[in-house]
């Protein structure tokens, strides 16, 4: 296969990990007789440095001719202004919605060797083996009217939450294909009790089971839901949710599995072509150490494979791999903070020394 991959390595430690992820993908390419053609360019901040915009042009072309994308972060301090009118994750915003991806999955498992890195006990992780479906394109981040004023009784500020029919049943519907490949449970996550948009994604949800009677539906409030995840993850199989629970909800089921640093993700939409990116931040804290878990984009890279390019196979030796070598013992400092950590460079060679044998 001759495949093109558009790298956006972004901000913080973003170049370092989509930098070891691309070397995985060349270990692939040359395993298996692929060639993968990869072209790199600015989002976020950085594109904010060099050319005024956090999407420029040149990147989002790039992007659409592309069969896939792999991103690594955006954001950091540097551009950290909430009085600027211009952020870097305006960026990725806006090439989620102009490249159409409504949804956002985020596989969740615990890997047994890593249990006590998670700061729950291991009894509540045995099992935890989790897909989130985020919708991306509705809900407080895009809605309209937004805006800040200064009124005689002070400042105000104003988000709306918009969702339409069709937004929610093309993701709701994705959650449900999925499910049906996996233990056939959905877990419809909103807040019906108290917002309008909710109990219409409740409602749609609901005639959206109807088509799939080998799947059984479970409605949960958000907050409850936040609670289950600490509680009893084992019982999720698939979870739904609208994009800010989405957002919040991924993070905390993060914790579960011991660090940000090893949860990818994938940005699809209608057609094939998908955006890869680890859940994590840019972590500017640690940017050019070379300290960071690669893990993350290298799974990412994993579900690129896998769902933009058609390649299970190929993903299926890269998600081995990296179980293989979390098995022997590779660690990041994350992983274990008080012992000697292999550095970023390192845990990808690890990976790709079990990934050749």
């Amino acid at each position: 296969m001759k495949a093109t991959i558009a790298l956006l390595p972004g901000d913080g430690i973003g170049p370092e990990i989509v930098h070891e992820a691309r070397r995985v993908l060349d270990a692939v390419a040359e395993r298996f007789g692929h060639q993968f053609l990869f072209s790199e360019y600015p989002i976020g901040g950085r594109a904010i440095d060099q050319t005024g915009d956090p999407l420029p042009a040149a990147t989002l072309t790039a992007c659409q001719a592309a069969q896939a994308v792999l991103l690594g972060a955006v954001g950091g301090p540097t551009w950290d202004n909430v009085e600027a009118s211009v952020r870097p994750e305006q960026g990725l915003l806006r090439l989620r919605k102009a490249l159409g991806l409504f949804a956002n999955l985020r596989p969740v498992r615990v890997h047994p060797a890593l249990m006590e890195a998670s700061p729950l006990k291991p009894e509540r992780l045995v099992g935890v083996d989790m897909l989130i479906v985020r919708e991306l394109t509705g809900g407080l981040y895009f809605g309209e009217p937004r805006r800040r004023e200064t009124t005689e009784h002070g400042r105000r500020a104003l988000d709306t939450l918009v969702y339409t029919e069709q937004e929610i049943h093309r993701v709701v519907h994705l959650a449900f294909t999925f499910a049906q490949q996996r233990r056939g449970l959905v877990t419809s996550v909103d807040k019906a009790n108290v917002l309008e948009s909710s109990r219409l994604w409740r409602q749609v949800t609901t005639e959206v089971g109807v088509e799939f009677p080998d799947v059984r539906l479970e409605h949960q409030l958000v907050d409850s839901t936040a609670m289950k995840l600490v509680a009893a993850a084992s019982s999720f199989d698939v979870i739904v949710t609208e994009n800010m629970f989405g957002d919040i909800l991924t993070d905390e089921a993060s914790v579960l599995a011991g660090s940000l640093g090893l949860l990818p993700s994938a940005s699809l939409g209608a057609s094939a072509r998908g955006l890869y990116e680890p859940i994590h931040g840019s972590a500017p804290d640690i940017a050019g150490l070379g300290v960071a878990n690669p893990i993350g984009t290298i799974l990412s890279a994993a579900l690129l494979l896998r769902s933009s390019l058609g390649l299970e196979q190929e993903a299926r030796a890269v998600e081995a791999a990296v179980e293989k070598a979390i098995a022997q013992g590779a660690r990041t400092a994350d992983l274990m903070p008080t012992q000697q950590p292999l550095s970023t460079r390192g845990m990808a060679s690890a990976i790709l020394d079990t990934l050749a044998s």
